[in-house]
């Protein structure tokens, strides 16, 4: 079997599985956005096949024995291998379900009312971090770099760093990373914190992420700062809730540093305006802008969660018809709200709520040929959704509180410069790179109306001319920029890939 110069660990599998005449067969994901193919896009670099991917397949013993362990992919991206754990439901359950989502995603964000303890099976927890570990080591050729993503595979460097001394091992976390008074209500924050210090790269979206963690590693270790640097303007706002001006870049732990990065993931200009320039996308703005009637149009985009801020979002809307009835009939939102797998108790209650929602507020405000909110609970194609970015006239990103959120992001993006407004909460940690933005606390009814307001009460030439500088942020720190970046980070710790390297150029 041949080994790889670089393995990513990460809990989903790169490609869509289906059975065709009886066969199962590999398909590149649907859309082609997201952070799966941003990943893959990395095997660009390496020489063919040397590239890759250790993820969990869910597996039944009784009914599969074939199951296969490694296979190969082969794509636009020069080819890479594979590696599955077969995990069953009930592993996997105890892995992503309940740790995950009721103890380390509420602390994550902020919300430890909402953290439970009681049900969390950390054997379990060990023993699947401990297997995807196994997977990468075996998979991993001397000298590689190991790659693993965010918060559900925490104890994956643990185990590496003792199986594999001789891999670089890095680590990218893609929440929010809270301040150690929020940290420290997990019982196992020791254990995650030694974890991630047994890593050579340590990568956060935004300076606030990076400084909680030093301070988290400072308050639980003997762990100093060896280095720090000013933060650039490109992500200090000075006076933003989640800014910063200085971040540290290298943690000394024992005879071991730790690189300390800040590298916000990047929106694929290059590909939104391809998929905007097609002709099937300009019919279908033109049918977006024909079915509106010359009505304005409100988008609010996020997966069903209750930290997204979508019932804060329909709140608002429902408090802007009632105070400005001379809007009614005049202004639709499109509220994409992805349903959440079934199973979760919280997540079908904030379900429940946002339908409620939305049926009370059409209940309420609808006439014979108008109905104020459109609610979608399934993935839009990513061409339907940038050609209703396109059109719109105000994004309400309003989480109340998100490690980056890339829906901002590809809405400007989507602008390409043009009239618009973009209502940001100032505790998503893109808020940072977008000062043109009209920033709102989604925890005050009061603020989200003044800024919605505000938005639709600018002038053309105004909110165009913020679109624009918006824009040319975006352009400039794309995806491509996100992946020199990495790339570069990972030569600093060391890695150096065979094959050509090749750089990205970011947007015009």
């Amino acid at each position: 079997m041949k080994k790889s110069s670089l393995v990513i660990v990460y809990h989903r599998q790169p490609y869509e599985e289906a059975v065709e005449n009886g066969q199962t067969v590999f398909r590149a994901n649907k859309s082609p956005n997201g952070i799966v193919p941003t990943l893959k896009s990395f095997f660009n670099r390496l020489e063919p096949g040397g590239g890759a991917w250790v993820a969990w397949k869910a597996h039944d013993p009784e009914v599969d024995d074939e199951f296969e362990r490694v296979i190969h992919i082969d794509d636009d991206n020069g080819g890479f291998t594979v590696r599955r754990l077969p995990l069953t439901r009930e592993h996997a359950n105890s892995v992503y379900n309940v740790p995950s989502k009721e103890a380390f995603w509420p602390v994550l964000h902020s919300f430890p009312r909402l953290y439970s303890y009681d049900p969390v099976d950390w054997p379990t927890f060990h023993t699947v971090n401990r297997l995807f570990a196994e997977a990468a080591a075996e998979q991993a050729d001397q000298g590689a770099l190991v790659w693993v993503h965010d918060y559900n595979l925490w104890l994956v460097p643990h185990y590496l760093r003792r199986l594999r001394p001789d891999v670089k091992i890095a680590f990218f976390h893609h929440t929010p990373f809270p301040s150690p008074d929020i940290f420290n209500v997990l019982p196992w924050r020791k254990e995650i914190l030694d974890s991630l210090l047994d890593c050579d790269l340590v990568g956060f979206h935004i300076p606030r992420y990076a400084k909680n963690f030093a301070d988290l590693a400072g308050a639980l270790e003997d762990v100093e700062i060896s280095e720090r640097a000013d933060v650039g303007p490109h992500l200090h706002v000075p006076g933003q809730a989640l800014s910063e001006p200085h971040v540290p870049t290298r943690l000394r732990s024992g005879d071991r540093e730790v690189l300390v990065d800040v590298a916000p993931v990047g929106a694929d200009v290059h590909l939104i305006d391809d998929i905007l320039a097609t002709p099937q996308s300009k019919a279908l703005q033109a049918e977006i802008r024909d079915s509106l009637h010359g009505r304005k149009l409100v988008v609010s985009v996020a997966r069903t969660d209750y930290t997204k801020g979508t019932i804060e979002a329909l709140q608002a809307f429902e408090r802007l018809l009632e105070r400005k009835p001379a809007l009614r009939g005049g202004i639709r939102m499109l509220c994409i709200s992805v349903r959440a797998a079934s199973g979760m108790a919280i997540y079908d209650e904030t379900q429940r709520e946002i339908e409620g929602l939305v049926g009370r507020i059409n209940g309420r405000f609808s006439t014979l040929d108008w109905t104020p909110i459109m609610l979608k609970s399934d993935a839009e194609p990513f061409d339907r959704l940038l050609a209703h970015y396109r059109v719109a006239d105000l994004c309400l990103t309003i989480p109340l509180r998100d490690g980056l959120n890339l829906v901002a992001k590809e809405f400007v993006a989507a602008k390409q410069g043009d009239a618009g407004a973009l209502v940001l909460s100032e505790l998503a940690g893109c808020a940072v790179e977008l000062p043109n933005a009209i920033y709102t606390n989604p925890n005050g009814h009061r603020d989200i109306d003044r800024a919605i307001d505000e938005a639709l009460a600018m002038s053309a030439d105004e909110s165009s001319a913020r679109m624009a500088q918006m824009r040319a942020t975006v352009a400039r720190y794309d995806i491509g920029y996100w992946i020199d970046h990495v790339f570069g980070n990972f030569e600093a710790v060391g890695f150096k890939p065979k094959g050509e390297m090749r750089l990205f150029a970011a947007a015009n």
